[in-house]
């Protein structure tokens, strides 16, 4: 082989190898990080950096990439546990915690297998809570339970590099015979509210039935009395009419009577008066004495008369003598 072309073929060879070399160098010093994650390097086994995400290099065949750490949060679930309530009543409750990476190295070198920890954790901090409560505080003060959860979980975790950003319990369960009689408890609390209900409507139909009667009462009582206040009234009226038409009427009688006319017919009614006044006696009695002239009715009217006439001459039955 000519050695020109030997020399060449060996001078590509060189080159080609370097080529590659520098090609795998170049590819194993080059890491992209994907957002929200964080490589962990180390060098010769001891932690180097943490990388973020972007463009990143690191040293061929010296540094590696000991761990992979998601910074984003994450929901782990809780598996079901027992649990005894502060009244010795025994539960089942399993429930859910989302958390997220904070530091990527504490993540790593801290602990273990961060998940695991935080789970067992939130089972022995969830059976601590609950043993602090009564049966009845575990339904009504759910979210209460759930922060006490959480702040007692990131105050253990804290070394850990992870967060704990929420728990929720997602199931309780009591034993059966618990169940049995929490069921006798509310059908007595709604037979209770219902009857409660009923005797509030029957009292409440009780209160208007007897304030309608009141209203009723008191406004035939206001009628009966407008109606005797203007009966009142009518009959007031009605005899001040009448008094004034006797006092008409008087007057009118007193004014004919004054005169020669009137006089004359005033000793003819009273003659007539005096002979009805006897003739009445008459029929009341069995017995009448009279003398014996006196039952003449020309004598009856001649004594009549002289009567009216005595009146005359009186100064009390004569409203003009008497002025003079």
């Amino acid at each position: 082989m000519d050695p020109v072309v030997e020399l060449f073929n060996i001078i590509f060879s060189f080159w080609g190898g370097l080529a590659v070399v520098l090609l795998v160098l170049l590819k194993t010093s080059i890491k992209f990080v994907p957002q929200n994650r964080a490589f962990v390097i180390e060098r010769f086994g001891k932690y180097r950096t943490s990388l973020t995400a972007g463009l990143n290099f690191i040293m061929p065949f010296i540094d590696r990439i000991a761990y992979d750490r998601s910074l984003k949060e994450q929901a782990i679930d809780v598996p079901s546990q027992a649990a005894i309530t502060k009244d010795n009543i025994g539960l089942t409750v399993d429930g859910v915690l989302y958390m997220k990476v904070l530091d990527p190295y504490k993540a790593s070198y801290g602990v273990e297998e961060y998940g695991f920890a935080v789970t067992q954790l939130a089972q022995t901090t969830m059976r601590s809570e609950l043993g602090k409560m009564d049966l009845d505080k575990t339904f009504e003060e759910r979210d209460i339970l759930n922060a006490a959860i959480v702040s007692a979980i990131n105050d253990a975790a804290m070394p850990w590099g992870v967060q704990v950003l929420r728990y929720e319990i997602k199931d309780i369960t009591p034993p059966r015979s618990v169940l049995e009689a929490m069921e006798r408890q509310m059908k007595a609390e709604r037979d209770k509210r219902a009857t409660i209900l009923e005797s509030e409507g029957e009292r409440q139909s009780a209160i208007n039935v007897a304030e309608g009667e009141r209203q009723s009462v008191v406004l035939a009582a206001q009628a009966q009395r407008e109606e005797q206040i203007l009966k009142a009234e009518g009959e007031a009226k009605a005899i001040e009419l009448v008094a004034e038409a006797k006092a008409a009427a008087l007057t009118k009688i007193g004014e004919a009577a004054a005169t020669e006319q009137g006089q004359k017919a005033v000793q003819l009614a009273l003659a007539e008066q005096a002979i009805v006044a006897k003739q009445n006696i008459a029929k009341e009695s069995t017995i009448v004495l009279m003398d014996g002239e006196s039952n003449d009715a020309g004598r009856v009217v001649t004594e009549a008369v002289a009567v009216v006439t005595a009146m005359n001459k009186s100064e009390a039955f004569n409203p003009v003598k008497g002025a003079n």
